[in-house]
Formats: C-alpha cells, sequence, structure tokens
C-alpha cells in the first residue's frame, strides 16, 4: 500500500466515523433502535462481501458443465463466450479453456506444478508467440490424459513460462478427435 492510499484510507475513515459519529449524536434518545439498524446494516454488508466473494465458486456450480451422449464429449459455451473442460491429467484434473488457435497444450505453472512437473527445474528452450508478446516454454510429456471415456497415453505439452490465467487445450490434444464441431453454443468431439 502506497502513501496515497494509505492517505485516502485515513480520510474515509475519518469521514465514516464523522457520520457516524454525527447520526448516534443525532438520536441519542433511541440508542438501542440505532443499534439495531447498524447490525442489520452489518449483516446485509457482510452478506454482499460473502456473496461477492464465492460469485465464482456459485456460478460454477450452477453453469452447465461438460458432459458425455454416446461417442460424443458435448461442451457447453461459457457466460464469457468460451469453452472450458476438464480432464484427468496423470490422476489430476485440471481445467482448460479451449483454443482452436492454440497448435498446443499449454499448461499453466501452477497446473504443471499439481500434476507432478517442478517448473524451477524444467528447461525453457521453447519460444511461443502470443497476443502479449514472446514466452518460454518448456515441454513436457503428459503420461495419461482422460476425458470421460477417452484415455490418451504420452501427449506432448509444454509448459508457458508466462503468467496465464487458465491451461489452454489446443489442437495437439483436439486433433486425436474425428469430428470437433460447434452447434447451437456446443463444442461437440467426437471419436
Amino acid at each position: 500500500m502506497n502513501t496515497d492510499q494509505i492517505i485516502q484510507l485515513a480520510y474515509l475513515g475519518l469521514l465514516g466515523a464523522a457520520i457516524v459519529g454525527s447520526y448516534i449524536f443525532a438520536n441519542k434518545s433511541n440508542l438501542g433502535k440505532v443499534a439495531q439498524q447498524a447490525a442489520i446494516w452489518g449483516m446485509i454488508f457482510v452478506g454482499v462481501i460473502a456473496a461477492a466473494g464465492l460469485w465464482g465458486d456459485i456460478s460454477r456450480d450452477i453453469a452447465p458443465r461438460q458432459s458425455i451422449a454416446g461417442s460424443e464429449i458435448v461442451l457447453p459455451r461459457a457466460n464469457d463466450g468460451h469453452y472450458y473442460v476438464t480432464l484427468d491429467v496423470n490422476g489430476t484434473d485440471v481445467d482448460f479453456v479451449v483454443d482452436t488457435g492454440a497448435s498446443q497444450v499449454v499448461l499453466t505453472q501452477d497446473d504443471a506444478r499439481r500434476i507432478g512437473f517442478a517448473p524451477d527445474d524444467l528447461r525453457y528452450l521453447g519460444i511461443a508467440r502470443t497476443a502479449n508478446g514472446q514466452v518460454r516454454t518448456a515441454a513436457v510429456k503428459l503420461d495419461q490424459v482422460t476425458l470421460g471415456p477417452y484415455t490418451d497415453t504420452g501427449l506432448r505439452a509444454t509448459v508457458n513460462e508466462g503468467q496465464m490465467d487458465m491451461s489452454l487445450l489446443g489442437m495437439t490434444y483436439l486433433g486425436l478427435y474425428d469430428s470437433i464441431s460447434i452447434t447451437d453454443g456446443k463444442f461437440i468431439l467426437s471419436r
């Protein structure tokens, strides 16, 4: 926190204290009612903060998920327009954003760590050109990747040395399917 932020916080604290103090002074004959109203507003404030903090979990739980229909894997389009999928990689669930523009499967450093790679020990010899510029990448091999009834072994992937919000499911994986289509807001993979 820098000096300007500290000054702003102090100013807002003093302003809030002045408003609360003047309200209590103006209603000193009804302190019981003031305390009751303050408790109600405090609970409303805590509820709003809790809902905002948990919104990602709540929306993920009520949003449609990937499903299996016969030999097809169906991924619904998310509210942000992307398609997301969870794969079992080396025994660990990893969330991916489907990226047909990515030539490879690209792992974040956190996901790489979770599935058993030590990102600090990898050799970043490759270069990827992204919308954010060039980043170094390290080649890895995924022992086992499972999506629904389909398990693939020895899949090549890369670990991105730069910052990424989520791992990318690119064409080295998507190309294993016989058919890829987008219909009625659904991304459909079939073998």
